[in-house]
């Protein structure tokens, strides 16, 4: 993991003691709530609908025990006792008292972390994808790069106020789990026709009001440019974005109205200028984050074999949450936040304790968050597996439903949010309820909750999306079937008529029985969905 620099602690430190003044002139009246507000905003502190949410970053996912144990500590010391994993990977705490966050951004910063940057139209928290440094298909960690996008992306003064907001994730291999090409810029890691390292760039996706797929507008961007790149295609945005009208801000309408070839073209002409100006990373520098991203001292000639011992619970865990690992003899562990009952991505100070003691024990100290609101632990020894299976369920974290209906992305909606327009959790937590009896013989399924059209659920994404809107003050649901965050990108598509949140429940339940009813060997719902249209999905669901 990277570890704060000098000029990281002294960056990190004085913006705590700015933000401690400004609360305390507006607790005074020194301040208004006007003029706070967007001080507020640039330290990640929101004004929900019951309280202040703060929103903690957690760049590209990772996070060490100590970490962990520090977030813990804020949910308890400062909020109710839990925390709110988000589709950004970050945290969230919904119930803070304004005059106690100098002293919550004071404890985070002990710890090497802060809440800058997760809120305004600046770049927001790198994400990356989970797997990063453990998955047997990578072609490279993307990490380091993540952690050179986030030093230069920092209170960087040219992009602190941008058209809109602004993110940006990156995958080291094929397999997408980042959601790439729903972002802002999306990069893969690949090699070269002579084996040199360097991305492949999207730019342009995005979910919202208006979603689009990112369109690929350079094949192969070799590492060495990689920092000029990113900063022309920002200088771009910076100049051309819209900054009239706040629905067509995002730089995915930019690239739609240009056009992905002319918008790259006028990135490329930036670059051109940009890389005479020497402002890429040196490869001394680069090599410097990387070495803090070296692999841990794993073991070798260790069995690989796992046996489940004749327990059914633990091989269904075992079949579920556990994926291969690049070295013989360990895992990559997923941690299901969505338990029976339980509010999707949210976590108690005692099971984020339990979850880094595990990671303290089993997995070299780390903890990756996941987009899907889960955890990972990412290198486990395979004759570790039974110890950390115990240790998850004795804190009700050891469900079995990695991908599967019950593994539901959800927003926080309509009972905290104020962009809100209905409740998402309910919903989510009532399908997943419906569906769990029958979800191994579903198998794949990825459902996804938003309580707005602001899309924090990523519903567009979902092989099966639910979005919640306003009709006439009355909380409506609308269903959306065939979207994926994955590889395979797409838009889902809106079915018909909405819903109450009973009724979307019900045609949620309709929706998967013609999924079993249609579908073919090895299919998952969203091939069978691709493959028959929607119309037998309608008709099932309106009659």
């Amino acid at each position: 993991m990277y570890r704060y620099d000098a000029i990281d602690r002294a960056l990190v430190d004085a913006r705590v003691a700015e933000f401690r003044d400004q609360v305390a002139r507006r607790l005074s009246g020194a301040l208004d709530e006007d003029h706070f507000k967007p001080l507020r905003l640039k330290n990640g502190l929101y004004l929900q609908l019951h309280a202040y949410m703060l929103r903690v970053a957690i760049p590209y996912g990772t996070l060490s025990s100590r970490q962990l144990r520090m977030l813990a500590h804020v949910a308890r010391r400062y909020d109710r006792g839990y925390g709110h994993f988000t589709t950004r990977q970050n945290i969230q705490y919904n119930w803070i008292r304004l005059e106690e966050a100098p002293d919550l951004l004071a404890d985070l910063a002990s710890v090497e972390m802060h809440a800058m940057q997760t809120s305004g139209n600046c770049i927001r928290n790198i994400s990356a994808d989970q797997y990063a440094g453990a998955a047997a298909d990578e072609v490279a960690d993307p990490r380091p790069w993540a952690e050179l996008l986030r030093q230069w992306s920092t209170l960087h003064p040219e992009f602190s106020y941008l058209p809109r907001k602004f993110k940006i994730a990156l995958t080291g291999s094929a397999a997408d789990r980042a959601a790439i090409r729903f972002h802002d810029i999306g990069l893969q890691l690949v090699r070269g026709p002579d084996g040199a390292l360097g991305f492949r760039v999207f730019v342009g996706g995005g979910m919202g009001r208006t979603p689009f797929v990112a369109p690929l507008i350079r094949d192969f961007l070799p590492a060495g440019a990689f920092l000029s790149y990113m900063e022309a295609i920002l200088r771009v945005y910076n100049r051309f974005g819209r900054r009239d009208n706040i629905y067509k801000a995002r730089i995915k309408i930019l690239v739609h109205d240009l056009g992905a070839e002319e918008f790259a073209r006028a990135v490329e002409a930036e670059h051109a200028h940009l890389r005479t100006l020497g402002i890429d990373a040196p490869e001394a520098e680069v090599e410097r984050i990387a070495a803090f991203f070296a692999d841990p001292p794993f073991e070798t000639g260790l069995a690989d074999a796992v046996e489940d011992g004749g327990d059914p619970a633990f091989a269904a865990w075992l079949a579920r949450q556990v994926e291969p690992h690049r070295v013989p003899g360990y895992r990559i562990v997923n941690v299901s936040l969505k338990p029976a009952g339980g509010i999707p991505g949210d976590a108690s100070a005692e099971q984020m304790e339990a979850v880094a003691d595990l990671a303290e024990r089993f997995s070299f100290d780390e903890v990756r968050v996941t987009h899907a609101q889960n955890l990972v632990l990412p290198h486990v020894r395979a004759a570790d597996l039974r110890a950390v299976y115990e240790g998850l369920a004795a804190v009700g974290l050891a469900a079995a439903n990695l991908g599967l209906a019950s593994d539901v992305i959800a927003c926080p909606g309509l009972d905290y949010c104020t962009l809100a327009n209905a409740r998402s959790i309910p919903v989510a937590m009532a399908v997943a309820d419906r569906l769990r009896p029958r979800e191994a013989e579903l198998g794949e399924l990825k459902i996804k909750v938003s309580g707005c059209i602001n899309a924090c659920g990523h519903h567009h994404a979902g092989h099966i999306g639910i979005l919640g809107v306003d009709r006439k003050g009355t909380e409506n649901y609308q269903l959306l079937l065939g979207g994926s965050g994955a590889e395979d990108a797409s838009i889902a598509q809106i079915l018909g008529p909405g819903f109450t949140a009973d009724g979307v429940v019900d045609a949620v339940a309709k929706v998967t029985e013609v999924y079993l009813r249609e579908r073919r060997s090895g299919e998952r719902f969203l091939d069978t969905f691709r493959r028959i249209g929607a119309q037998p999905f309608k008709e099932a669901v309106y009659g």
